[in-house]
């Protein structure tokens, strides 16, 4: 790195990042940042596990409705975290926010234990939303500037996938703490929101080792001090892989002037006017696995105990395999997002999910599915339906420029959501309600149609991002041109 004047620097810094062989460091990033998908999974899990149970008079006594209310402010909590902690993320670094989003969710998980009506229940998930909100930037965002860019679209879809090892643990959590022969009914769901939510005070503890992201440095002005981190982490490299890495001059540079924040106006200049098909691409994928994802999720026991008669204590078994579906979707098929290229895989993942969601409403509709055959279709959808809503996160973090990552990511995940997953949580409570399994269909086909749209917009518009290099996909708007 060469200082050019006071304000205005060269560096090498993306170059060194994306050279890295994989090692412990990356490992590291993937675990720290991993965990916290895993321990959301376990708790949402746990709470479309716990839908049926908290409607019992002994617990809180919510309706179907309300069950899909509660879903809506989680999700309604996660729009608002996400804008709000996005915008810090992009201003005083990801490392800072690590800590302040998760210490938000741990605690209102505790708390979401100690409910005593729905209104109380609704707050603290509104509150928990908010600190995953918040995760869902910082982490996406510094997941996608530490990893070398050949590895980028399957890390990024295998850690966002990592929420379904949470789910299998929920599943089979839910099955212990919902067993009346251990815990009263009142006391199993409160344990588990509780357990919950102590647990991720590992989180907390692990990140501690995760250095603030050099990119985000370098464009914040803070050259030398990205300087620092990388030698580190080439240090290792070297000391773990016994390899010498070649003389930083005979990597590309960049040049660049350091600034402190991004003006918003600025940021929207961006995502409207220049970066509009773009903004139009991620909008969409985000909008449509949002409705997708939320409608059936947070319904998902519903389903089981009113249609085909599971017993509350049951439906953790009928979980198990569905989150299973939908980690090893992105697991088995991340890698092909690199070497196949974004524009082809996502279509694919969209296109195939949405199908297959639209060929299960009408099977449900007919009633020519037991509860283990709803339980394997939905396992297909969503291996292909994983894949594609991981994709999403990638697509909107990688295809802005880097002073905007996160507050872009923010953006599409809090209009995403807000026009799809506040809907549909809310939409499908009111269909299973009213007992009429057509009713419902046309809820499935309209979660796969949106899929299936998603897909065509991603095959016409979609950014050729594979293996390349963040500020080659998007120059960062701190750039200096020669």
């Amino acid at each position: 790195m060469d200082a050019v004047t006071e304000d205005v620097f060269v560096t090498d810094v993306p170059a060194r990042l994306d050279r890295l062989p994989w090692g412990r460091f990356h490992w590291l990033v993937v675990s720290a940042l991993g965990i916290t998908w895993v321990l959301d999974g376990l708790e949402v899990t746990l709470v479309g596990s716990l839908a049926a149970v908290i409607k019992h008079p002994d617990a809180l006594a919510l309706t179907d409705s309300q069950v899909g209310l509660t879903g809506a402010a989680y999700i309604a909590g996660a729009v608002c975290g996400a804008l709000f902690f996005g915008w810090l993320t992009d201003r005083l670094g990801r490392k800072r926010l690590f800590t302040v989003t998760v210490a938000v969710y741990l605690v209102a998980t505790i708390l979401s234990g100690f409910s005593w009506d729905f209104w109380s229940f609704a707050f603290f998930r509104f509150v928990t939303g908010a600190g995953i909100g918040g995760e869902y930037s910082a982490i996406n965002s510094a997941i996608q500037e530490l990893i070398p860019a050949r590895y980028r679209g399957a890390t990024d879809l295998i850690i966002n996938g990592s929420f379904w090892v949470g789910g299998v643990l929920g599943a089979l959590g839910s099955i212990v703490v919902l067993d009346p022969a251990i815990f009263a009914i009142d006391v199993g769901w409160r344990l588990a929101f509780v357990i919950g939510g102590s647990i991720g005070i590992v989180i907390i503890y692990v990140r501690r080792f995760i250095p603030e992201s050099p990119r985000w440095l370098m464009t914040h002005g803070r050259p030398r001090d990205a300087e620092r981190i990388i030698e580190r982490i080439e240090a290792d490299a070297a000391r773990q892989h016994g390899i010498k890495l070649a003389p930083a001059s005979e990597l590309p540079t960049i040049r660049l002037r350091g600034r402190h924040s991004t003006p918003l106006l600025e940021v929207a200049a961006n995502l409207v006017r220049i970066y509009r098909r773009r903004t139009l691409v991620g909008l969409t994928l985000m909008t449509s696995q949002a409705f997708c994802y939320n409608a059936i999720f947070f319904t998902y026991a519903l389903i089981l105990t009113k249609f085909y008669g599971i017993p509350e204590t049951g439906v953790g078994w009928y979980i198990f395999p569905f989150a299973a579906g939908n980690f090893l979707g992105p697991l088995l098929l991340g890698r092909f997002f690199d070497s196949l290229g974004r524009r082809r895989m996502i279509a694919g993942t969209y296109g195939l999910a949405g199908a297959l969601l639209a060929v299960t409403g009408f099977l449900f509709q007919l009633d020519a599915l037991t509860a283990s055959g709803q339980t394997v279709a939905w396992m297909i959808v969503f291996f292909f339906a994983s894949a594609a809503a991981s994709s999403a996160y990638l697509t909107v973090g990688e295809t802005f420029p880097l002073e905007m990552r996160a507050l872009s990511i923010a953006v599409f995940y809090a209009l995403g959501t807000a026009l799809g997953g506040l809907i549909g949580p809310a939409l499908f409570g009111v269909l299973i309600e009213s007992g009429d399994r057509t009713s419902i269909m046309w809820g499935y086909f309209l979660g796969g149609g949106l899929m299936m749209l998603a897909a065509v917009v991603q095959a016409i518009w979609g950014v050729s991002a594979a293996r390349l290099p963040l500020e080659s996909v998007a120059t960062p708007l701190s750039h200096v041109p020669p």
